[in-house]
């Protein structure tokens, strides 16, 4: 069994906003995947009081687009060899492709098939996506409305 206080080669996901861990962890389906996954809860912090973490050892290729999405105050870190050798912010994509889907029924991709779910942000302080083909709006606060 391997111990995950620090890991030789992975990512780390800090800074969560404390109770968002758990949508990220479940949205990246790692409860079935072979990776050594240390997963926090109410970590202490020092900006935010508590917070969530996430250190996943020997993987790299996670969709920061999606992540960005459930909370954008969040951070990743590469690490290789024990060291941190790039760290992001993430943020709020301006535009998303299938990750939500539209929810007017007169919508062009609720009639069609194959056609891609594309948005593009038009509040980010509200988190609030227009969808391309007929405008309406979807809200996307804590990482609501996201389709697995």
């Amino acid at each position: 069994m391997a111990v995950i206080n620090s890991i030789e080669n992975g990512i780390v996901i800090d800074h969560i906003t404390a109770g968002l861990g758990i949508k990220m962890f479940d949205y990246l389906d790692i409860k079935k995947s072979s990776y050594h996954v240390a997963f926090i809860m109410n970590a202490p912090s020092t900006k935010h009081g508590i917070k969530d973490i996430i250190k996943i050892e020997n993987v790299n290729n996670i969709d920061l687009t999606i992540l960005g999405l459930i909370d954008p105050h969040a951070t990743v870190s590469i690490i290789e060899n024990h060291l941190v050798v790039n760290k992001l912010h993430l943020n709020l994509p301006e535009t998303i492709n299938n990750i939500v889907c539209c929810k007017n029924p007169r919508c062009v991709t609720s009639v069609e098939n194959n056609i891609p779910h594309v948005f593009h942000l038009v509040d980010a302080e509200k988190r609030e996506y227009a969808c391309e083909y007929c405008d309406d709006i979807i809200n996307l606060k804590n990482g609501k409305g996201l389709k697995k």
